[in-house]
């Protein structure tokens, strides 16, 4: 086995210089929900440059742990904002950062039991009814940070300016997901940001809503710089608040592996593998947070391009990881990026944390999970309560207080309650039940049209020779 597998994804009717544009295709894709992240975490130091760069490097990294097989690209992921608040509120940013890398760690260990037990067995513990509980409770526990964003701009009053400004966000992002065509329409976020941005710099110049905008740190930002890395540091306590979050980006790198999967027609789970793209995963958020970047993800913003271009070469996205990786040597970006209200991007975080949500939602009506049956009504109920609740259940280890919360003890009992009630569904026998039942119904209706039609057509014969016989 070589180290770098044979690329049979690439199409060889695209040259080089049609690449590259795919590749830059796929780095608008993920510009706007990467930056989205350390603009929300702006607050705590995390900062713009940082995570465009660790988005490129670690994606980069991802290909060649994976042997440049897969086409995906990496970027801010949204499920640790919360345990990452949390843990950077109590303990400080450099000991949140300490705990996604406890939490790419975590990858790290499950990748080795996935290489030693299989995949199938890993996948047996995440069935739909779990996986699409935990991620209804990703979206669903960041909804009060968008209606914060929303409703104060990050001032924490209310304002009429600042619903005004998320409700034109929203619904721009809103048309151009429903209206526009082509190439546009996979654009809404950025489209939504960058459009919003100037009607917001139109009432900041003109003076219809003064003070809006402040131009300041676009001026005193230099063109070219490195970015402001920040190394993390390790609290026992801030880790054991976000490292279990890792359970829950663990169920969403599955299912986003599947689902490319399906798109590229090809078994990534046993080539190159589980364990290399759970290792790729892993690796590399521990590389981003110990330098300051966001915990990363599998984009599913990337992979419905690849479902929209039919461009699975993953050459495209490591393109498109170079110009991330220079866009992060541009402080003048950043500082342009860092100057759009907050109310703008809680407009737009209200349709992108609630597609989350739908999305768990939509896993759970595509696998027919049977809610007539008390065990999935109990398991999805106790998953959402706790997560979105925020139940806490503390202990020590020796003189150190820890405390396991959100969604993190709501994935964790989840899975217990799975494995302990009796009366567990196999959802793919299920489905591949209820698909021939389907088929098997289809064919019967159209057996019954024909013999109707048949039916009809020799009445139809007799009527016309006794029409005959009588004339």
């Amino acid at each position: 086995m070589t180290f770098w597998d044979k690329n049979d994804l690439k199409d060889p009717n695209v040259g080089p210089g049609k690449t590259v544009v795919l590749g830059l295709q796929h780095t608008f894709t993920m510009f706007g929900a990467t930056i989205l992240v350390p603009i929300i975490l702006s607050g705590f130091g995390m900062s713009i440059s940082v995570a465009l760069f660790m988005a490129g490097a670690c994606t980069l990294l991802f290909h060649l742990i994976t042997k440049g097989g897969v086409p995906i690209f990496l970027g801010s992921s949204f499920a640790f904002i919360a345990p990452i608040i949390a843990a950077a509120s109590m303990y400080g940013f450099e000991s949140a950062l300490g705990g996604i890398v406890a939490a790419g760690i975590v990858y790290v260990i499950m990748a080795i039991v996935v290489y030693f037990v299989g995949p199938a067995k890993i996948i047996s513990w995440f069935p739909p009814i779990i996986t699409g509980s935990i991620i209804m409770v990703i979206g669903l526990v960041l909804a009060p940070i968008a209606i914060d964003m929303a409703s104060t701009g990050g001032t924490g009053y209310i304002t009429a300016t600042s619903w005004l400004l998320a409700l034109m966000s929203f619904l721009i992002v809103v048309i151009v997901s429903i209206f526009m065509k082509g190439f546009l329409k996979v654009l809404p976020v950025l489209i939504g940001i960058i459009v919003s941005y100037i009607i917001a710099v139109i009432l900041t110049v003109t003076g219809a809503t003064p003070g809006l905008i402040d131009f300041t740190p676009v001026a005193e930002a230099a063109w070219f710089g490195l970015p402001e890395f920040t190394l993390a540091k390790f609290d026992i306590r801030a880790i054991m608040i976000v490292a279990p979050v890792a359970i829950c980006t663990m169920v969403e790198h599955i299912g986003d592996i599947m689902a490319i999967n399906s798109i590229c027609n090809r078994d990534f789970l046993k080539k190159p593998g589980l364990h290399r793209t759970l290792l790729g995963d892993g690796l590399a958020s521990c590389l981003s947070a110990m330098f300051g970047g966001p915990a990363n993800t599998t984009y599913s913003e990337n992979t419905g391009v690849l479902a929209l271009t039919r461009q699975f070469n993953p050459t495209i996205m490591r393109i498109a990881a170079v110009f991330a990786i220079l866009l992060g040597f541009i402080p003048k970006l950043s500082a342009i990026i860092s100057t759009i209200p907050t109310a703008i991007i809680g407009g737009i975080s209200i349709i992108l944390f609630g597609m989350i949500a739908s999305v768990g939602a939509r896993l759970l009506v595509d696998n027919r999970v049977d809610f007539h049956k008390p065990r999935n009504l109990i398991i999805a109920a106790v998953i959402l309560v706790l997560g979105i609740g925020d139940a806490v259940v503390p202990f020590k280890i020796g003189t150190v207080d820890i405390s396991i919360f959100g969604m993190a003890l709501a994935a964790i009992v989840g899975i217990v309650l799975n494995k302990l009630l009796p009366g567990a569904d196999d959802y793919r026998k299920n489905n591949v039940a209820d698909d021939e039942k389907e088929k098997a119904d289809e064919a019967q209706v159209v057996e019954a049209e024909a013999i109707e039609a048949e039916e009809a057509e020799v009445i139809e014969v007799e009527n016309l020779e006794a029409e005959e016989e009588n004339a």
